[in-house]
């Protein structure tokens, strides 16, 4: 018999086999997942059939889009589609292997340098997303003899890296600096401490008191890691972040952030902040060590965009009034709004069920927006998160708020 007729004959097997192995567990998850529904907590994804940008195609309707993280509207922008493509022609379309072994070419190193520019850091570690660079800071650093001190509203993939981090964990309320000095005395007896946070809370839109955090990490020792993901390009006088925001160039150790929102939209996450610390991360980062270089495209586009960035403040400026112009609107409609410093509008409805009905209502009006509930955000704390961009126009904004208006009467929310 041939290897061709065994191959034939096993493969024929093959898919009673596996049936048997499948059947309990698939049985499990079906039950998991009709659970999930009926809960009302089954997630649907809405296709798109157009380019992200202000207005887009779902369905075949156009509709206003108020959930991306499109922050500077630069998503779709000319420029950026532009410098890709040109990018492409010049370093081709993937690398095929990750940095340290044929993986880096020199528009790495360029763009490293142009967000230490950013960012008046030291160094810059470029990874495939912002999820790979918080879970790969924590475990290169830091072992058992440690501590990592969290803010409990941080993001998903800083709790994934202070999982596989050795370190002794701690958590505080979100922003309370109380807790967080009473961590940093228990603390004490560890070697090293750090002090990780996200910069602008995703759900809430509230910036970090990052000021505070710097002021306590000195008095007890301890190091400062901010997450710039929705803080980068949106807070401060100019949307550089944290630090520009505060005044506190020189006194954060480590930031990460991403290429896929403000920056941008595509892929790609960083981590910046002092030499030693990053030239660790190339040694021992495992994200950075085992995934493919992020692609020439993504590097064309995003040194485009600090190039943009440069040039002019009008992107943050155009962002920062629409922000104002929706917020003051909003509330003085009658809408429970979460306090905000950025471009994150949390409209609180408390319900589940009602944020899914609100959010499918919104759609028939034209405007795509997501209701959000747990696990997502706490129990009894469902929303719908609004998030402003430079790319909305003011006649956008007008007809997202008369949307809501229509649909918070109907539905008994004003």
């Amino acid at each position: 018999m041939s290897f061709g007729d065994i191959f034939r004959i096993k493969c024929l097997t093959l898919p009673q086999t596996l049936n048997l192995m499948y059947g309990k567990i698939k049985q499990h998850l079906s039950n998991t997942l009709a659970e999930i529904r009926a809960a009302g907590l089954y997630k649907e994804e809405r296709l798109i059939e157009t380019a992200q940008q202000a207005a887009i195609g779902v369905g075949g309707k156009e509709v206003l889009n108020f959930c991306a993280n499109n922050y500077l509207g630069l998503s779709n922008h000319p420029r950026l589609i532009r410098a890709a493509q040109e990018m492409m022609d010049r370093r081709g379309y993937g690398m095929s292997s990750v940095r340290f072994i044929c993986g880096t070419q020199d528009i790495h190193k360029e763009l490293e340098a142009a967000i230490s520019d950013y960012f008046h850091t030291e160094d810059t570690i470029l990874y495939a997303a912002c999820f790979d660079a918080n879970g790969g800071v924590f475990e290169p650093l830091l072992t058992e003899e440690d501590a990592i001190i969290s803010d409990s509203l941080n993001h998903a993939s800083i709790i994934d890296g202070v999982r596989l981090c050795k370190a002794k964990r701690y958590r505080y309320a979100n922003a309370n600096m109380d807790e967080l000095e009473n961590c940093l005395k228990e603390a004490q007896s560890q070697r090293f401490r750090i002090i990780v946070t996200d910069g602008v809370f995703s759900m809430d839109g509230n910036v970090a008191p990052v000021d505070r955090i710097c002021e306590l990490a000195e008095q007890y020792d301890a190091m400062v890691m901010v997450d710039e993901s929705h803080s980068a390009g949106v807070v401060g006088k100019t949307g550089h972040g944290v630090s520009e925001l505060y005044n506190l160039y020189g006194r954060i150790d480590i930031y990460t952030g991403t290429l896929g929102k403000a920056f941008g939209g595509a892929m790609g996450g960083f981590t910046t902040g002092r030499k030693e610390i990053i030239d660790l991360m190339r040694q021992r980062s495992r994200p950075y060590l085992f995934s493919n270089s992020v692609a020439p495209a993504v590097i064309g586009a995003s040194l485009e965009t600090f190039r943009m960035l440069k040039e002019s403040n009008a992107l943050h400026d155009k962002l920062v009034d629409n922000v104002n112009y929706f917020r003051d609107r909003m509330t003085a409609a009658g809408f429970d709004i979460k306090p905000t410093q950025s471009a994150i509008c949390a409209v609180m409805l408390y319900d589940a069920k009602l944020s899914q009905v609100y959010a499918a209502k919104m759609q028939e009006e034209g405007i795509y927006v997501t209701g959000f509930y747990y696990p997502v955000v706490p129990k009894g704390e469902a929303r719908i998160r609004v998030q402003l961009s430079a790319g909305h126009e003011r006649e956008h904004l007008d007809k997202c708020i008369a949307a809501f208006i229509k649909v918070g009467r109907e539905l008994g929310v004003l």
